[in-house]
């Protein structure tokens, strides 16, 4: 089986991680911590990656500005013009997904800000013949149509799926999937089929961006953008493809508690406070 590990860093600036959101909690300043965070910390969050693959007997391979992305993002903003940069690379390091799996059997995807803090490979402690492996931020979703959070936030991509499903003609349950760490093999990505009718797929949540049918009231409406995470979960679900949820050993969600538990596995790091991540790292 062969196998590999990837990453991709490319630094967004601040402006273009939330576009012309209107919720008050997409700020550039919010946006400035974690771009300052990947550039301080930017040769140790490869290095640790790199040096887990090796523990994997895994290929790592780490995406960055290249020509590859350079022409991938001129000819997705040629088409969709109305894409952040922050949106751009979370469908390419999807993209990289579909290219990898034309020449490696099982695939994992970390986050830049995933750090490994295991020698134990993930390709021995998943079966990834019984589906992608993923984590849900179901827990934290708030089904309430008063809500007003980050267009990032669960409750947004919940409903911004939801709205997509019933647009279509499915039932409305949905999972909020987490991106930031994927394990997967080819044939369930093919299942999977993210980048199939994209375009219409596209323009289908640009047609709710501007629904007038009552469903939602404003607040709702006003978190909708064009996510990977919320497509994946749209395609998850229209397609019937196997998932195995990953635990928080595998995925542990590092945000504003300061602790990491022994029996981390994989910490991602979103509040990027990786001066922390590296006392438990060493």
């Amino acid at each position: 089986m062969k196998k590999v590990i990837y990453s991709l860093y490319v630094d967004i600036p601040a402006e273009e991680h939330y576009g012309q959101s209107k919720i008050k909690y997409d700020t550039v300043k919010k946006a400035t911590i974690t771009v300052d965070a990947f550039k301080k910390h930017y040769s140790k969050l490869i290095q640790s990656k790199s040096d887990y693959a090796k523990q994997c007997d895994a290929d790592f391979i780490m995406y960055e500005y290249d020509d590859q992305y350079k022409t991938f993002q001129k000819n997705f903003l040629k088409d969709f013009p109305v894409f952040t940069g922050y949106e751009v690379i979370n469908f390419y390091k999807i993209h990289l997904l579909y290219e990898l799996a034309k020449k490696y059997d099982e695939i994992l995807y970390l986050d830049f800000d995933a750090v490994p803090l295991t020698n134990e490979s993930f390709f021995e402690a998943w079966d990834l013949s019984k589906g992608i492996c993923v984590y849900n931020n179901n827990n934290y979703i708030k089904k309430d149509l008063s809500v007003s959070q980050s267009i990032r936030s669960p409750s947004a991509k919940y409903f911004n799926c939801q709205a997509m499903l019933i647009e279509t003609g499915h039932k409305p349950n949905n999972d909020v999937i987490n991106t930031g760490i994927i394990g997967a093999r080819k044939e369930d990505l093919y299942k999977l089929n993210f980048f199939s009718d994209f375009k219409e797929t596209i323009d289908l949540m640009t047609k709710l961006k501007s629904d007038d049918s009552g469903l939602y009231p404003q607040n709702i409406i006003d978190m909708f953008r064009y996510d990977n995470e919320t497509i994946f979960s749209y395609k998850k679900e229209i397609n019937q493809v196997n998932i195995q949820w990953l635990d928080d050993q595998w995925h542990y969600f590092l945000d504003n508690q300061k602790f990491i538990p022994e029996n981390t596995k994989i910490v991602h790091c979103i509040c990027k406070d990786f001066d922390l991540v590296w006392r438990r790292y060493d």
